[in-house]
């Protein structure tokens, strides 16, 4: 089977919205997420974050440039401020090449996130 183009989920919450839980978080779910799914860097092709608009103090991208992604293309962006949405929490999604079939992906939920995508596998 050669290579398909997927995505890969993931979401956190943060303790309080400064630079170094932001960094700190970021860099605890993009590990988790490309160690639970066996991702070199070579098959990254971009990562999307979104953070909610209570979190103002740092890029999430920052975070990923720190562990040695600053040659993958990087993108932030602001949640939709859903009243009831998840507070302080900072999403991912990462656009890959693997050889993993879609169902066998394991997205990343971690912290205040954990219950936000029940419906997928873990």
């Amino acid at each position: 089977m050669p290579a398909a183009v997927r995505a890969l989920r993931g979401a956190t919450t943060v303790e309080a919205d400064t630079p170094a839980d932001i960094e700190a978080r970021t860099i605890e779910l993009l590990e988790e997420m490309f160690g639970r799914n066996d991702v070199d860097h070579d098959d990254l092709i971009s990562i999307i974050f979104t953070v909610t608009t209570d979190l103002t103090s740092a890029f999430p991208a920052t975070a990923a440039r720190v562990i040695g992604l600053g040659d993958v293309p990087l993108l932030c962006a602001t949640e939709i401020p859903v009243p009831g949405g998840k507070p302080l929490c900072i999403r991912v999604l990462a656009h890959l090449t693997t050889m993993r079939q879609r169902d066998q992906l394991r997205h990343v939920y971690l912290h205040g996130a954990a219950g936000l995508r029940d419906d997928l596998p873990g």
